[in-house]
């Protein structure tokens, strides 16, 4: 019998009670997979870009289109877009949407990559002015395909008519680099929605803007805030993650909350885990003195029974991340969650550091019991 067999089978000598740890383990880990889904759809930790910069107003206003050439003539620029924001309802006035109407070549060279635009899908884009790209999460949650016309009741940006209502006609669908891409709004042109509005003509709610290879956006950033800073309209510069978290941070902080919520679930299921597995080598004192006196050290045993808690952990975890993996593939797209690489890494991680946390008191008990007292328990 090899050592791996032999924490095998004394992992599973109370099948019931083995297979209730392993649960207890696995909705630890369901928890932990889904939040982290959440996380990583919403604020963008897996797609949402270090480099890519938004340079928008510090007061929260709209800023000029005269701050586009000067940001052009910066050294270290690749490609600038302006970039107004429109939100209104389609149809039903629950039924919120998002447009995004920036510049379709200039877009294209800054972001095209990350949305996943093609030259087809950019120059269907420019074939008319009312044209829009649809993502493909938002075309499948409404069920809109190329060609259907749309109307956007705009919450706040008038039509220069006097209404708030806004008619685009979808000319292609975008998908995105990756699954955890967002893609749930359309992509508009500029010029339509700055000729069309009653107000604010000639002003942009943010500049996207890529830096060349060969700078640092952090450096960047600063340097377009100080040209702007004695200006009428001062500027803040950040990443597409640092807008992203900062958004959000604004109604709560829910990376923090997420945190509390998992690690009081993993230390609750430490303390069961390590309770239980104390009761269960008090029980097994007698196989332990057997073990000892047919030549087993120490520290074999101490080994046994750090694998005896590994096995329950990584059995318990990989059924809970392939559940929350399910989960995130069959959640509505609207609700974002991407469980990705990096959180899979981070939840193996966890596996192995509980399984060692939750089985070492047991271990080190069961390793310093001497063989005579395990022989009185008989």
């Amino acid at each position: 019998m090899t050592f791996f067999k032999l924490a095998r089978k004394s992992a599973l000598r109370k099948p019931v009670r083995s297979l209730l740890l392993m649960l207890s383990v696995g909705m630890a880990f369901l928890i932990h997979g889904v939040t982290a889904s959440f996380i990583n759809g919403t604020q963008g930790t897996e797609a949402a870009s270090d480099t890519l910069l938004g340079v928008m107003s510090a007061t929260g206003g709209a800023l000029p289109m005269a701050y586009l050439p000067r940001i052009e003539a910066l050294d270290g620029v690749a490609a600038v877009s302006p970039v107004m924001r429109l939100r209104g309802s389609i149809g039903d006035a629950r039924n919120v949407v998002a447009v995004s109407a920036g510049d379709p070549e200039k877009l294209m060279e800054v972001s095209g990559k990350e949305l996943g635009l093609t030259p087809a899908l950019s120059g269907a884009l420019q074939t008319g002015r009312d044209n829009v790209l649809v993502g493909r999460a938002l075309a499948t949650a409404q069920g809109w395909k190329v060609g259907d016309r749309l109307t956007l009741k705009a919450f706040r940006v008038k039509h220069s008519g006097g209404d708030r209502d806004w008619h685009f006609e979808i000319a292609g669908i975008f998908d995105g680099a990756s699954p955890s891409t967002d893609t749930y709004f359309m992509i508009a042109h500029y010029d339509y929605i700055n000729m069309g509005r009653e107000r604010g003509a000639n002003t942009a709610s943010t500049f996207a803007l890529k830096p060349n290879s060969n700078v640092t956006p952090q450096k960047l950033a600063a340097q377009i805030d100080t040209l702007f800073a004695n200006s009428a309209a001062p500027t803040r510069t950040m990443s597409e993650k640092q807008f992203l978290s900062a958004f959000l941070s604004q109604y709560a902080d829910v990376k923090q909350v997420v945190t509390l919520v998992v690690g009081a679930s993993f230390i609750t299921l430490l303390m069961i885990v390590t309770n239980t597995m104390t009761f269960a080598l008090r029980e097994r004192r007698f196989e332990i003195g057997v073990l000892k006196v047919l030549g087993l050290r120490s520290w074999h045993i101490l080994l046994m029974v750090l694998g005896e808690a590994l096995f329950v952990f990584v059995i318990g975890g990989l059924l809970g991340l392939g559940l929350a993996k399910v989960a995130s593939l069959a959640a509505p797209a609207e609700l974002g969650l991407v469980l990705g690489v990096s959180t899979a890494l981070q939840s193996a991680i966890f596996m192995v550091l509980l399984g060692l946390i939750a089985g070492l008191l047991p271990a080190l008990s069961a390793m310093r019991t001497p063989i005579l007292s395990s022989f009185k328990m008989r």
